[in-house]
């Protein structure tokens, strides 16, 4: 395994003037995903969870759905390939995860930004309820957890909970790919997330709801603040949005039923 962090020499200045210091820095991988030995798609990634982080990105572009639709998987991590053998053919033709798509058929105000998202983002059904001290304190303790943040300040934290307690936490330089590590994870182990909550850092954009609704969960929790067409998507799909949770305080942006 590749090291997540690296130490380098730099310039402090600090008290007036410049001295010589070492500072933590994230470490930056890129991994090329071969599908049936076709070129797929290169990431930017943090080097670890990488099986993880494959599967879930695979399921969030609609390739895979479970465990089973992979027949074989290999990383090579000295050249950042990672290899997958599908259990069926597929269509991996790149127009049909870059095109964007609106469906007026399916939501009145719903905007996918590729035909995928179509396919594989849920209407959240749970019935699950949070109350505010379970989101302040979900917070605080994946805050606690975030080890590699508190190193560098360079990464994003995702985290799939109980309304009562941390199950995972995720890291990664990409908001996106914390979070596609989290559906990895569920997908490998075959975790049910109907009755979970996601504990994220970073802000809420369209990006990371639609991530939020492919994992299939119905509250996200956040540090930081939402765009609008993501609290637009989150209404459409049944989402409760919580938002800059922070210092004993939080805005709920949709869904609020869900607070108890």
């Amino acid at each position: 395994m590749k090291q997540f962090i690296q130490k380098r020499p730099i310039m402090r200045y600090q008290n007036g003037e410049l001295s010589d210091a070492e500072d933590v820095i994230v470490s930056e991988f890129p991994l090329t995903i071969f599908i049936n030995k076709e070129e797929f798609a290169t990431m930017v990634c943090s080097p670890d969870n990488l099986e993880e982080l494959v599967y879930g990105f695979l399921a969030s572009e609609g390739i895979i759905r479970m465990k089973n639709d992979i027949l074989s998987f290999e990383i090579d991590e000295n050249k950042g390939m990672a290899y997958v053998q599908t259990s069926s053919p597929i269509s991996i033709k790149q127009e049909n995860y870059s095109k964007r798509f609106i469906g007026s058929c399916c939501g009145k105000s719903r905007q996918f930004y590729f035909q995928n998202d179509v396919k594989t983002a849920k209407t959240a059904m749970t019935e699950t309820k949070i109350s505010p001290n379970e989101c302040l304190h979900l917070m605080e303790e994946m805050q606690k957890q975030s080890a590699v943040f508190q190193a560098t300040g360079g990464v994003h934290n995702a985290a799939l909970a109980t309304t009562s307690s941390l199950k995972i936490i995720r890291t990664d330089i990409g908001r996106h790919n914390a979070l596609d590590k989290i559906l990895g994870y569920c997908i490998l182990y075959r975790i049910s997330v109907r009755d979970k909550v996601l504990v994220f850092s970073g802000r809420i954009s369209s990006e990371v709801l639609l991530k939020a609704a492919k994992i299939g969960v119905g509250v996200i929790l956040s540090r930081s603040a939402p765009s609008e067409l993501a609290i637009i998507l989150a209404e459409d799909l049944n989402i409760t949005m919580v938002g800059f949770i922070r210092n004993g305080c939080f805005n709920v942006y949709t869904h609020a039923k869900r607070l108890k």
